[in-house]
């Protein structure tokens, strides 16, 4: 067996290998002798079947099990030329080259390598910028809110038609073609006027109704409903207006809406309430002028400065991704053009390499930052981001880690947050200078 190793930078290593079709046989002759001891055939006792029976049966499996135990073989010898251990190699290695002649194998394996970075000087390329200010009517519009949050429902005093804003309590029945369908009845449902929350349509026709008044609705299901009988289909709703309601938002502070505001304080007062909703809103300004201004100024300052070799196979994992997100969004003969033209795959492709090549540079370059700042993320909290996520897009929690974890997604997820928790101390600690 020949191998020839060559390590063209810090990134990416190369391993050539020659193997002799003596080798491969030598190599079938004691698979194939391993497998005669557990085998069972009739006419033969187990452990005595002789290996040309085993050949003769797994001809092909055994061949094709010598030349990919011959390989690993070889990439194992490379590993120890080169000198290096598992913990400086990023991913598989790639066979991206594997060729048979007169029994003789010839491949190529390459390697990704951790690159070699140094990075110092960094906290000079955060940009300039002043902390938000937030105005007392901005803070008073927030409690306004509040208020509204914890506002309780009342029936209205005086009968009159619903209007925008109003929750109206009504029964309803829905039917497509003269027949009612399941899920489209509810009794004394309380229904917010202006909220969207029913179909397109029908909010509308409820403004103007009384009390006790009986009225038929008439909407059309969106074409992307879930449920593909009502999906564009025209429905007819019976409804009744059985009364109104509307918020009764509290008219001043007093000690039990301060309670309700502030439920972990044990002396709430109006005062406490206005800082801690400034120091909400200062926050919300600084996330926003983090994520907006400072850290993508940031980021094309670390991504122009720091040089780094990065491995080649993931410059194309990462260049794959995006051309596969791009046919995501073409139409039918974009996509035929690009199957049947190699040509113009590879230059689709080419369009996509310079992002692909910052964006794995980012990631290095985070990934030590993350170490010089002492950042760290345990896989607890990756699950917790990832059931909060669920929850808050009415997912269930089991389903939808199982998705991510299917994908191979929960290291991008852990990444993602530590480059929030890096790029949210490196700022703050600038904005405490």
């Amino acid at each position: 067996m020949n191998i020839k190793t060559n390590k063209t930078n810090s990134a990416n290593a190369t391993v050539d290998v020659t193997i002799s079709k003596d080798i491969i046989s030598e190599k079938e002759n004691a698979i194939a002798k391993s497998a005669a001891k557990d085998m069972k055939v009739d006419g033969f006792r187990k452990g005595k079947v002789p290996t040309h029976v085993v050949k003769a049966r797994y001809g092909a499996k055994l061949t094709e099990d010598a030349k990919n135990e011959a390989i690993r073989e070889a990439y194992e010898s490379a590993l120890k030329e080169l000198n290096l251990d598992a913990s400086a190699i990023i991913g598989e290695p790639q066979v991206t080259k594997f060729e048979e002649k007169d029994g003789n194998v010839e491949a190529e394996i390459k390697i990704a390598l951790r690159p070699e970075i140094v990075i110092e000087g960094y906290k000079d390329l955060i940009p300039e910028f002043t902390k938000p200010e937030v105005s007392d009517e901005e803070v008073n519009a927030r409690i306004e809110d509040m208020l509204k949050s914890v506002a309780t429902l009342q029936k209205i005093k005086r009968k009159r038609a619903v209007k925008e804003g109003d929750y109206a309590v009504i029964d309803f029945e829905g039917f497509k073609d003269g027949v009612a369908f399941e899920g489209g009845k509810a009794e004394a449902y309380p229904l917010e006027i202006g909220s969207g929350s029913f179909i397109p349509g029908f909010e509308d026709q409820v403004i103007g109704m009384k009390y006790d008044e009986e009225k038929e609705i008439t909407v059309t299901f969106p074409e992307n409903y879930q449920s593909a009988d009502l999906a564009g289909a025209d429905v007819m709703f019976k409804v009744k207006l059985l009364e109104i309601q509307e918020k009764a938002i509290p008219a001043d502070l007093d000690e039990e809406t301060l309670k309700k505001l502030l439920p972990n304080e044990e002396a709430p007062t109006e005062a406490l309430l206005k800082e801690k909703v400034k120091d909400q809103l200062t926050n919300e300004k600084l996330g926003k002028l983090y994520q907006e201004e400072v850290k993508p100024k940031f980021v094309e300052s670390l991504v122009k400065k720091y040089q780094i070799d990065l491995p080649d196979n993931i410059v194309e994992q990462e260049i794959d991704m995006a051309f596969r997100n791009a046919l995501n969004t073409m139409k039918e003969d974009e996509i035929k053009k690009y199957t049947a033209d190699e040509e113009a795959v590879k230059a689709k492709r080419d369009e996509y390499r310079s992002d692909a090549q910052d964006s794995v540079k980012l990631t290095f370059i985070v990934d030590e930052l993350a170490k010089k700042e002492e950042i760290a993320v345990d896989d607890q909290e990756v699950m917790q981001t990832i059931y909060f996520e669920a929850i808050q897009s009415g997912q269930d929690p089991q389903a939808y880690m199982k998705q991510y974890e299917d994908q191979g997604l929960l290291p991008a997820v852990k990444m993602a947050i530590i480059e929030d928790k890096l790029f949210t101390k490196l700022f703050s600690d600038k904005l405490e200078k």
